[in-house]
């Protein structure tokens, strides 16, 4: 995906700030703490593959 993209594009729940992992291939709501894949650089904001997580995956124990 275009790093532009990552600057303008939001969650589809809370409107906020996504954040990107590019090692994970996915953007993540820390406010909402969903996260959202890229598969083949679509990004995916509905489906099986959107899922609640307990907290954004890059923070440390």
């Amino acid at each position: 995906m275009d790093e532009f993209l990552f600057k303008i594009i939001a969650c589809p729940i809370c409107t906020g700030k996504l954040i990107y992992s590019r090692n994970r291939s996915e953007l993540f709501c820390k406010k909402d703490n969903m996260k959202f894949p890229i598969r083949e650089n679509i990004l995916i904001f509905t489906g099986d593959d959107v899922v609640k997580i307990s907290r954004h995956p890059e923070e440390k124990d």
